[in-house]
């Protein structure tokens, strides 16, 4: 299975608590197998496994389950114990009332309310100092935690209605349809997710090994996006994925296989706000990147692999994507 890629905000985001409370950022990103030079490059990618073991390192450094990102740190262990509490709930919607009164009652950072209606039942999270968490991080983390957990443990990738954020639209928006799916709303007075209420009938299917080996993997199996995104681009992606980088087909060949002229598929990439042009690069680096980190590979046959001739066009490309040589990615 290929690794998904995030973009290089969340190395940001997830080292701002703990370089807020004096902690050496170096030892964290060489625990995570991040290359410091990406720190300053905003065109750089990491794998989601990089992300999580990044997430982990805060966590042990810290001390603290919500990364600095919060007024009061909430000890280590504190998910497992509520994960642990919740595996004998006989439903969806007994779990997620059980973590609410849960994380209610242990904690002050974060206010949870469930309303469940006759149609839909609505998750709503609060986070009581926005302040510390200045990037969103923490909020985003929890929404898909709540989210991924309850997903997990009825094993059901469950449709949820909308999934709402008290933030702008954020720059990294492309990041978000993969993690949380496509009905998204910003700018909302409220932060949460609303999910239709027969779902919380749906039984927990877990047993205790299985949480067991999913809080030994934490938190990556909260970070894995499995969410599917529709979009026109997102189709052209997985088309010439299953081609192959070696010979990409042209915009025509494209046109032609979705059944629209040269000029439509033109507009309507245009109003996604994208062109065909940076779909091939982006799905050049975000390949070459993952046979950097997955593969004992050398530079040139990665550059063969992913459609290059010359290595040292490869490398001017790659420099381009992402502000730093492969080499940086190759050190590890």
């Amino acid at each position: 299975m290929k690794k998904k890629l995030v973009s290089n905000h969340y190395i940001q985001a997830t080292l701002r608590g703990a370089l807020k409370a004096g902690h050496c950022i170096n030892p964290l990103l060489a625990q995570a197998g991040i290359p410091p030079e990406l720190m300053d490059k905003p065109r750089a990618r990491i794998t989601e496994i990089q992300l999580a073991n990044l997430i982990r390192a805060v966590w042990r450094t810290t001390g603290d389950e919500f990364m600095g990102l919060t007024a009061s740190p909430c000890h280590l262990g504190v998910f497992e114990l509520m994960a642990e509490s919740v595996l004998h709930s006989k439903t969806l919607g007994g779990m997620l009332h059980q973590s609410a009164r849960f994380y209610n009652r242990v904690q002050n950072e974060i206010a949870i309310v469930i309303q469940e209606q006759a149609e839909t039942t609505d998750i709503e999270l609060t986070l009581q100092h926005p302040e510390y968490d200045p990037d969103h991080l923490f909020q985003e983390y929890l929404l898909l935690m709540w989210q991924r957990f309850s997903c997990w443990l009825v094993n059901t990738q469950l449709t949820f209605i909308q999934t709402r954020f008290n933030y702008p639209q954020p720059p990294h928006i492309e990041e978000y349809p993969p993690m949380f799916g496509e009905h998204l709303l910003f700018s909302q007075p409220t932060a949460g997710f609303k999910l239709p209420t027969k779902l919380l009938s749906l039984p927990i299917v877990r047993d205790e090994d299985e949480l067991a080996l999913f809080l030994r993997q934490a938190p990556l199996e909260v970070l894995r996006r499995v969410g599917h995104d529709s979009s026109l681009h997102a189709q052209i992606r997985r088309l010439l994925y299953q081609k192959g980088l070696e010979q990409l087909p042209t915009l025509d060949e494209v046109a032609d296989a979705f059944h629209m002229t040269t000029r439509t598929l033109r507009r309507k990439l245009k109003e996604e706000g994208g062109s065909y042009q940076q779909i091939k690069d982006r799905l050049r680096c975000d390949t070459a990147i993952r046979l950097l980190t997955d593969e004992s590979l050398s530079i040139a046959e990665i550059s063969q692999r992913t459609g290059f001739t010359e290595q040292a066009a490869f490398c001017r490309a790659f420099k381009n994507w992402t502000g730093v040589a492969p080499s940086a990615y190759s050190r590890r």
